[in-house]
This record gives C-alpha cells, sequence and structure tokens, in this order.
C-alpha cells in the first residue's frame, strides 16, 4: 500500500459546533455502531491537519466550508502529497476546484477494534517495535523509496519520536537486525479530539526483498492492538481499488469497506490516478516503467513503441531517443557486441587493466577441465552469451556437475565458458555517463525453514513473495541447479528444514531466479568504482551495469565478471538511476537544469 489511506467518516463540511449537533440528532453511517452520546463528547478541533512527512492529512469533517478546505489544499508543498480524507461530498468539493483537485479511487477499510482478536501465531524471523533511533528513520525511507513512495525528510521521523498523534512501528530482521517492514498510525482523538475515537494506518511497506512471510499482516496486528489499548473504537485505512493483494489481506483480518472518500490535489506524483494512462503503459515491465514515469515527470514526451518488449521513444525539444529499458540509441552496437560476448568483454577490460578470472572454453577433453577444476578448486559455467543469469552454474567442485553444467549451457549458448571461482559476494555497480551512481550487493535465494513444510514449498512460497515485490520479474526456478545446491547441504526438495534453518537454494545471485539486492552505495570501496569507471570507459558505454565478485564492498580486493548493457535501474531504487539516465538523455529537463539555471549547481 503505498501513502494514500482515504476517507471515512461521512459528514458535511461543517464547524465545530454543526459536528455535534450532527451526533447527537443522529448515529452517523460511517459511526462505530453504537449511538452517539454528543452531549458528553469533545468538541473537534477546527481545520484539523497532521504532516506526516511526505504530506499532510487534511481531515475534510473538520473544515467548516468547502472553499477553507480547497484554500488548505492548495498550501501544498512541492514534491509533498496532501490528503484531504473524510470528505462527506466529494462532487460538490470537486466541482470548487475541478482543474486543481481529483476523487481518490481508492477504497475505505475499517477495523472495528472492539470485536478485534489478536492473533496466537507469533512472527518467525522478525519482530515488530516502535520506531527508536535515526538509523530506523533512514531505513524506512529506503523502503519508501524501494516501493514507489514519496520519502519524509531525514529528521522528520527523529523530530516527531514524541508527537503522541503519530505511531511508527518497524519490523526488524533478528538474525541480520535489518528493517524489512513499516507503518505508520494516527491516533484521531489526540490529533483532532474526534469524537467517534477514530485511528488509521498509513504507508504499511514491506522491503521488496524480505525473505520472511507475514510481515505485513504482522504490522497492520501490531498497531491495531496498539490502538486498541489506547481505547479507539476503529482503525481505518485506504488502498487503492485494484490492489487485489493488499485488499485480501485486509478481508482476511475482518476489515470492512466502509462508503468515504479522499480527495487529492492534482501534481506529478499523482499523474497516474487522474490522468489518462498511455497506451500499453500496463504492459510495460518494472524496468521500463521506472524510466517512463520519470520521463513524464520532467514533461519529456512517451511513445511505447512495443509494450511487451520494454520498447519506448523519449522526445523533448527536436531532441527524440529510442530506448529499451536502460538501453538507448546512444549505445553503439559495438558497445553492445562487447557486452553480448563474455569473453570479449573480459578480453577488453583486461586490457584496460582490470583484474579477471582465469578462463578456458569448454570443450569434450575431460583431462583439460579436470586440470582446471583440480588447479583453482571450484569453477563457474556459464553460456558465453546469455542473460538474466539463466544456465549459470557457481561453485562446482567435480567433474561430473562441471559437465552436466555445461550440457545446460549449451541450451542457451553454443560456446560455453569455465571460469575460476572467486569466493565473496556479487556487487553490481551502474555507470551512468562514466560515473557511479548505484552499488548494490546482490545475494543468492534462500529459504528458512519452519519445521513443517518441504523445501520444495518453502522455494514454492519464497518465489511468490519475490514476484509480488517485483511485478513478476524474480522467481526461483526448481530445476537441475536447485537441486545441485540443496544436495551440497544432504537435502532434497522433499526434505522439511528446521525451524529457523536457513539455506541457500542457487548459487547464482542473479535477480531474475530469485536472488535480492541490497544497497551499498555509500560504503563501496574507492577502488570499486574507479576500476568500475575504467571498464565502461573500455567499453565506450554510457549507461552499463559492472559486475565484480569481491570480498566485501568495503574491500578493494575483487574480479571482473561481467558487463550488461541493460541494467535494471528499478533494482537500485533509492538511488536516482532513472534521474541520471535522463539527465544522459535530455540535460536540459528536470530538476538538476532548473537548479543549473538558477545558479544552486
Amino acid at each position: 500500500m503505498g501513502k494514500t489511506m482515504t476517507d471515512d467518516k461521512a459528514g458535511r463540511y461543517r464547524s465545530a459546533k454543526s459536528v455535534a449537533h450532527r451526533l447527537k440528532q443522529r448515529v452517523d453511517y460511517s459511526s462505530h455502531g453504537q449511538q452517539s452520546q454528543a452531549p458528553d463528547m469533545e468538541i473537534a478541533v477546527e481545520a484539523s491537519q497532521v504532516d506526516c512527512g511526505w504530506g499532510r492529512l487534511l481531515f475534510a469533517q473538520t473544515f467548516k466550508s468547502q472553499e477553507q478546505l480547497v484554500s488548505a489544499l492548495r498550501e501544498e508543498a512541492p514534491e509533498h502529497r496532501d490528503i484531504a480524507v473524510y470528505v462527506g461530498d466529494p462532487h460538490v468539493l470537486l466541482a470548487a476546484a475541478p482543474q486543481e483537485l481529483f476523487l481518490d479511487p481508492s477504497h475505505t477499510f475499517r477495523l472495528d477494534l472492539a470485536t478485534y482478536r489478536s492473533s496466537r501465531k507469533q512472527p518467525r524471523g522478525f519482530f515488530v517495535r516502535r520506531l527508536s533511533s535515526e538509523t530506523d528513520a533512514d531505513a524506512v525511507n529506503r523502503i519508501y523509496t524501494a516501493r514507489g513512495m514519496v520519502p519524509v525528510r531525514p529528521d522528520f521521523f527523529w523530530s516527531n519520536r514524541d508527537n503522541r498523534s503519530i505511531t511508527y512501528l518497524v519490523a526488524e530482521d533478528e538474525s541480520s537486525g535489518e528493517i524489512i517492514g513499516t507503518v505508520t498510525g494516527i491516533d484521531h482523538r489526540r490529533a483532532f479530539n474526534d469524537p467517534e475515537h477514530g485511528s488509521s494506518l498509513w504507508c504499511l511497506a514491506v522491503d521488496p526483498q524480505a525473505r520472511h512471510a507475514g510481515i505485513g499482516e504482522a504490522l497492520v496486528r501490531r498497531l491495531a492492538e496498539h490502538f486498541k489499548a489506547r481505547g479507539a473504537a476503529c482503525m481505518d485505512l485506504s488502498v487503492l481499488h485494484d490492489n487485489e493483494q493488499a485488499i485480501g489481506l485486509y478481508e482476511k483480518l475482518h476489515f470492512r469497506r466502509i462508503p468515504a472518500f479522499a480527495v487529492k490535489r492534482k501534481n506529478s506524483i499523482n499523474e497516474r490516478l487522474y490522468a489518462s494512462p498511455l497506451e500499453a503503459y500496463d504492459v510495460l515491465n518494472p524496468y521500463a516503467r521506472l524510466i517512463v514515469d520519470e520521463a513524464r515527470r520532467r514533461g519529456v514526451h512517451v511513445e511505447i513503441t512495443d509494450g511487451e518488449g520494454g520498447f519506448f521513444r523519449l522526445s523533448q525539444g527536436g531532441r527524440s531517443v529510442h530506448c529499451r529499458e536502460s538501453l538507448s540509441e546512444l549505445t553503439s552496437g559495438v558497445a553492445m557486441s562487447i557486452c553480448d560476448d563474455k569473453a570479449v568483454t573480459r578480453r577488453v577490460v583486461e586490457r584496460a587493466g582490470l583484474s579477471v578470472p582465469e578462463q578456458i572454453n569448454a570443450t569434450d577433453d575431460d583431462a583439460q577441465l579436470t586440470e582446471f577444476l583440480e588447479r583453482h578448486g571450484r569453477v563457474v559455467v556459464k553460456p558465453a552469451r546469455g542473460e538474466q543469469g539463466r544456465a549459470v552454474a557457481v561453485g562446482l567442485d567435480n567433474l561430473e556437475s562441471v559437465k552436466r553444467a555445461i550440457v545446460e549451457a549449451r541450451e542457451v549458448c553454443d560456446r560455453v565458458l569455465i571460469e575460476s571461482c572467486f569466493e565473496g559476494e556479487d556487487l553490481r555497480l551502474v555507470v551512468i555517463d562514466f560515473k557511479l551512481v548505484a552499488a548494490a550487493v546482490r545475494r543468492p535465494p534462500t529459504v528458512i525453514g519452519d519445521g513443517q513444510q518441504t523445501v520444495r514449498r518453502l522455494i514454492e512460497a519464497q518465489s511468490r513473495r519475490r514476484a509480488a515485490a517485483t511485478g513478476g520479474e524474480s522467481r526461483i526456478p526448481i530445476d537441475a541447479e536447485t537441486e545441485r545446491c540443496l544436495k551440497l547441504n544432504d537435502l532434497a526438495l522433499e526434505s522439511v528444514l528446521d525451524k529457523g534453518q536457513e539455506v541457500v537454494v542457487r548459487k547464482a545471485a542473479n535477480l531474475h531466479t530469485g536472488g535480492s539486492i541490497h544497497d551499498v552505495t555509500e560504503i563501496v570501496h574507492p577502488r570499486l568504482v574507479e576500476a568500475a569507471v575504467v571498464a565502461a570507459r573500455a567499453i565506450n558505454i554510457p549507461v552499463v551495469g559492472i559486475d565484480f565478485m569481491v570480498r566485501s564492498p568495503t574491500d578493494p580486493d575483487y574480479v571482473f565478471i561481467e558487463a550488461n548493457e541493460r541494467p535494471g535501474l528499478a533494482n537500485h531504487e533509492p538511488q536516482p538511476t532513472a534521474e541520471r539516465f535522463l539527465d544522459l538523455l535530455f540535460p536540459h529537463s528536470g530538476h538538476r537544469a532548473a537548479s543549473v539555471a538558477l545558479g544552486k549547481m
């Protein structure tokens, strides 16, 4: 769910006095099912609003007129998203400013806390707690950005830690200590003396790289229990009408839909919710969509030429560039050819001074294979041409496994390469315009046992989570390579892991085969950055993903693995990969150009 809760309490724009009067006369259709005790209720604060960092929540029922609410919405800060919630007559409000406002296409759900019952099932592998440090706040912002949500000013969470109206919860991985989920709650009574004693849930987000099941549910439940303990009558939330996965979770927890509405201001952040979509936009994969969205924010014209293939044309000021995701006409055919053949890539970067692994062409000569294997102990087998980690086998230590991997790799490409295996982590560095934009460690897919399910079922569940988090781009295959990796641990697909037991199910860390990615841009060693830029210049390619094997991203030692001429920029948020790509293609577009013109850069 993004940062868009919607509305709930139905009532017209009314003064605090009329709020009390209406509550005394009737039970509102959005009330909590009990007769109002209006004479004893407090009066709601007039024109109430809560700053959430990404924007303000404007509680419409506390505004005395449509004009007052419209005026408040017009005060929306740049790069923020304000939301008027609980709008009683949205058609009347929209009529007051039809060119500026739109009705949010979200459903509002309510959980009646009086009947809510906690789950006996406890989270496994993680726990939920309050946000407690600036490091937590940075992690929450990272998750927001990865989920396409509006980030919050870095000091906002910490400066609001004592704000009793706002509650921030995070989910923490027990083994790594990483923050893997977050949710925000608003206490309506403390925010504006809500006579209905309501509360609301906002900004539920789970790290797309998280491996554990049930993180979102655990965060929702903990927030519900928190507000119930405070005496709240209900907890509301808003979810886009087509977010079937989130709606399924809320219905499972016995939320019910209520007739409540939210209104927002038309801006670049909200554009996809009110503007006519581009033809074939929904067909684009996340890698193409990220760039198209950034282009539209900048006013660059977009024409989708082949949605299924990820092709689109960007145009502005007489300049036109045809792209396939992050591959554009600025990349030459020669550079593409160098990247396409891994043996050629290796020779080019080796001549430029980079460290490369020893490599041979696979043959049917068992003696040659045996000698190479004995010299290096462990090897990597991969097709000379190929992408997305297909038929790549890592860490092979016996002739039988090597020969089997060669057969599988030949199904992708007739020529197969064998390389010495460098023990360490897989590091991807994204270089745009010969400058580092993002660096991330890619880790192979793992599953964690629960003492009940087979490895096969654990892989299938983890694969579903990876697919949901990546728009279907990442799945864990169940094939011979999976079985080989399990066999290294004396396991099979039908084995049952002990509770908490973690097993790597594929050695390759490619995202398309279920791997996860972890940003290390701020800590990557300068020598690794320098080597990546040298490789990009040697290939003479303006946008590239350089892959190294490293002992650690903070250590200068590495070996070059390959160069990807079409790196998936969407995998590297919160780093500004799409922004730098558009800067390269259209340097006079966007905020950067405006800052240069104003002398701020």
